[in-house]
């Protein structure tokens, strides 16, 4: 065999090896969740939510639509959210399902909800994502 011959195989072989399709599973979920979402912001009088904890209206908590609650995947998990007409955030805790919401709709507790508009508004324009 030339060495030609040999040197080609190689550069093929060390071709194909970075070719070849890697496994990202986890780092597309993480894209997921860290993609910001923008939807109606609402309130709700909170209790005993889908995570299974009870809550206060008091309480800096969400309710997140079934799409992404995911069968609680999401229960406990931090998320900051912006009222897009007037640039206040605030951070709160996914403790609930919202059944009627849209897909990236959530539904705040009053306390929550306050922090960004009044309560007399009812519904608000945010962007949110999960946070560490």
């Amino acid at each position: 065999m030339s060495p030609y011959t040999v040197l080609f195989f190689l550069f093929a072989l060390a071709f194909t090896a970075f070719a070849s399709p890697v496994t990202t599973e986890g780092a597309d979920a993480a894209l997921i969740e860290k993609r910001s979402r923008v939807g109606r912001g609402t309130w709700f009088n909170v209790g005993l939510g889908a995570c299974g904890k009870t809550n206060k209206d008091s309480d800096k908590i969400i309710a997140i639509s079934a799409n992404i609650y995911n069968n609680g995947a999401h229960c406990d998990k931090k998320v900051k959210i912006k009222n897009t007409a007037n640039g206040k955030t605030a951070t709160a805790i996914v403790r609930d399902e919202c059944p009627s919401c849209g897909s990236n709709d959530i539904d705040m507790s009053p306390s929550l909800f306050q922090e960004l508009g009044n309560l007399d508004t009812g519904v608000l324009k945010v962007s949110w994502d999960f946070t560490n």
